[in-house]
């Protein structure tokens, strides 16, 4: 099994490599901005659909009404990510192109991808267009318009192609005439591109794309395909790589049509058949974090015997019902450790193709909305495929599934830390024979805090970063609790990495968190221009430091 993880382990910076790519970044990003108005949307599916589970009919004008939010939300989905995943991307292809000094306008980049993904995605009606695509439907139009888009500026703005404009005239009105030549070639191949596509296929772009690639929509909705999906998005978190990074990306677009879709169908009162959703992974495939890790700290409390899997378990249990498990991940540890890799990759396959038993046996309906990650997966399944009470019973099968799987590798390695901890018992003799020169290194200690506490003057401003703002929350946290307790005018705040650009030059350091360390060097390459320290954290090193506050507050003095 080590020489397994050993030869797994060695493709590590290729993983990494993969997870930096400003593409799947840019995607990834740009539905975190977008993530809001998702959200808002759902609000109104939910009061929409749940009544009709109880035979409750809703006003005709209350239901019109909740139809046109819906549908100026998250029918709009489509053309907020266009514009959202060109203004992430240029931001990236901007610190590129820093040391040359030229650099690409993200305002007329958005508004350019917005065109150019109307143009592919919405068809000419009698009095206006129709909006069909516009929303995730569309969405494999929005990235192609954005990565086009971005991709002209670029050239343009590298080659110097430009309406030249004379010293005198406002900036304003240079940059406007600058950006007239990039913004007109890339609208222009957008119109081409749908052109042929209507030429060759009579439909647009967006719909032309999504069946070229039904087949493959149709695979990956699959027994097989899911399995890969979730699988793969474990492998690559057991080697420490944040697999969601990689995997999510490649199929945002899908998972999102998909649940509109289901909702289409569930209101024509047909099945919601799609398996591949949103809700699938938050749920279902990583309930309770990557890996399936819901039960796993349950499991620690009730039936490990060592005192490091009960800490762990009573420290975990809260963030991972709430989809927060690396603490569990790092604490455990479960990242490449030999006893955890085939309940690790084995627990979330079993969720996914159990659920997809249950829509394509059962008749349970599958996710119709959409609902924050975090929310408890129990409560999630339930809510997000309609309240049925096939769900429910789902949701205690998958539990008692995943406890089945992960119980016999907990037990095996409990088992080797009650052995450890009975011969770090035996050695308690020896320690105590160091315990006034641990004395005297604690007191030393303390003074260099001190003096780093005096040296490191008022007002100092720490940014958190981890891949959702949920495990930068909890050191943010620790570190503002450790403030109050010393007294030291510090603040922190938890963050998405990629969303942070924009807020990084309010702070003078910045932490890592172990799921997204891999981007230290090009975070540093930001951050040295403005001046911030950044670090990166080791798993249990953090997990240490969301549990001990003042030691937190210490750690972050020392770093300045």
């Amino acid at each position: 099994m080590n020489t397994i993880i050993k030869q797994i382990e060695k493709g590590k910076p290729f993983f990494e490599k993969i997870s930096r790519n400003i593409y799947l970044g840019a995607i990834r990003d740009g539905f975190l901005t977008a993530m809001p108005a998702i959200l808002f949307s759902s609000i109104f599916i939910m009061i929409a659909a749940v009544p009709e589970v109880f035979n409750v009919t809703l006003p005709e004008a209350f239901s019109t009404w909740l139809w046109k939010v819906y549908g100026y939300s998250m029918g709009l989905v489509g053309l907020l990510v266009a514009a959202t995943t060109a203004r992430c991307l240029a931001n990236s292809m901007n610190r590129q192109l820093s040391d040359s000094g030229k650099q690409i306008n993200e305002v007329s980049v958005m508004l350019a991808s917005i065109c150019g993904f109307v143009m592919m995605a919405a068809d000419q009606i009698d009095g206006g267009i129709a909006t069909d695509y516009l929303g995730t439907k569309g969405l494999l139009a929005a990235f192609v318009s954005a990565f086009v888009t971005v991709n002209v500026y670029k050239f343009c703005v590298k080659r110097d192609l430009t309406i030249r404009m004379p010293k005198e005239v406002p900036g304003t009105i240079t940059q406007m005439f600058r950006d007239i030549i990039p913004f007109s070639i890339a609208v222009f191949i957008a119109v081409l591109i749908d052109t042929g596509v209507r030429q060759f296929f009579g439909t647009s772009f967006a719909a032309g794309v999504i069946q070229l690639l039904q087949p493959l929509f149709g695979a990956a909705d699959g027994y097989v395909g899911i399995a890969i999906i979730w699988g793969a998005m474990a492998m690559f978190w057991f080697v420490g790589v944040h697999g969601p990074s990689i995997v999510e990306p490649a199929i945002a677009a899908i998972i999102y049509a998909n649940v509109e879709t289901n909702f289409e169908l569930f209101k024509n009162g047909a099945q919601a058949s799609k398996v591949l959703t949103v809700g699938l992974g938050n749920f279902v495939g990583t309930m309770g974090g990557t890996g399936a890790t819901l039960v796993v700290p349950f499991l620690f409390m009730l039936f490990a015997k060592s005192k490091q899997l009960k800490a762990v378990g009573k420290a975990s249990f809260i963030p991972v019902s709430f989809a927060v498990n690396e603490p569990l991940l790092f604490a455990t540890p479960i990242i490449l450790n030999p006893y955890f890799l085939i309940p690790f990759l084995l627990a979330p396959i079993a969720n996914v193709w159990i659920f997809k038993l249950f829509v394509d046996v059962l008749g349970m309906n599958s996710f119709i909305s959409v609902l924050p990650w975090a929310t408890p997966a129990p409560i999630g399944l339930v809510l997000g495929t309609g309240f049925s009470v096939l769900a429910i019973v789902l949701a205690v099968v998958l539990i008692v599934v995943d406890a089945i799987i992960y119980l016999p590798f907990v037990k095996a390695y409990d088992s080797e830390l009650v052995e450890q901890e009975l011969k770090n018992i035996a050695a308690e003799e020896v320690k105590e024979e160091l315990v006034e020169e641990i004395q005297e290194v604690g007191a030393t200690a303390a003074v260099i805090v001190d003096e780093a506490k005096a040296s490191v003057g008022e007002g100092k401003r720490v940014l958190v970063l981890c891949a959702g703002a949920g495990t930068s929350a909890m050191l943010a946290n620790a570190l503002e609790e450790g403030a109050k307790e010393t007294g030291v005018n510090l603040s922190a705040k938890a963050g998405a990495y990629g969303s942070h650009y924009d807020m990084m030059k309010n702070f003078d350091l910045i932490v890592l968190a172990p799921q997204v360390n891999s981007y230290l060097d090009d975070l540093r390459k930001d951050a040295d221009k403005l001046g911030i320290k950044v670090i990166a954290t080791k798993g249990a090193e953090y997990i240490n430091l969301t549990r001990d506050p003042k030691g937190a507050v210490d750690f972050v003095l020392k770093q300045f």
